[in-house]
């Protein structure tokens, strides 16, 4: 585990978690909330793995984990994929069924933002939600990201036309205390 926050942590991306990542990405709440149309097949998302491993430069990837019980449980992942030119970079997540409406999304967000800023330097990290997944803008917000636009009938929901809606953070609006700072300054 790499950070820790009450519900939620971040750890290494790994080619342990391929089959349960794969199978998250195949739940049709996800399908429909990253607007996509076909699910993907085991052999091609072991093998989209291997492409991701080898590019750790241009992307930060954790695996989600509930703090909430005797043992830390994975149950979805997060992603800044990074354009190092002008030091910003698009969030991902996934979470599993069972995690949604926990609060662990929120937190791993967040816990996710605090690695870009801190770490990463990252000045500003943006992400596109479909606009009628108002759950997924509730938890973005209490992340740290503001609405800044919205992008007319760029995707799909539920069969129908929809709007995105565009976010970002930057770190002067990261909300609350930073766990990368707590874990970094006692070692000074």
């Amino acid at each position: 585990m790499w950070i820790r926050g009450d519900g939620a942590g971040l750890g290494p991306f790994s080619g342990d978690l391929v089959d349960q990542y794969w199978q998250w990405e195949q739940d049709p709440a996800v399908l429909v909330g990253y607007g996509r149309q076909t699910p993907d097949s085991l052999d091609n998302r072991r093998e989209g793995y291997q492409h991701q491993a080898r590019g750790t430069d241009d992307q930060l990837r954790f695996t989600v984990y509930d703090m909430s019980g005797a043992e830390p449980a994975p149950v979805g992942t997060t992603a800044v994929l990074i354009d190092h030119h002008v030091r910003t970079g698009e969030f991902v997540i996934q979470l599993s069924a069972a995690s949604r409406g926990r609060g662990i999304g929120t937190e791993a967000t967040r816990l996710t933002l605090d690695y870009a800023f801190h770490i990463t330097n990252l000045r500003c990290v943006y992400l596109a939600v479909l606009s009628p997944n108002t759950a997924a803008i509730r938890a973005y917000e209490k992340a740290g990201f503001r609405t800044i636009g919205e992008r007319r009938q760029s995707g799909y929901w539920l069969g129908e036309p929809a709007n995105e809606t565009l976010m970002d953070a930057i770190p002067a609006d990261f909300p609350g205390t930073s766990a990368v700072r707590h874990i970094v300054e006692p070692a000074l």
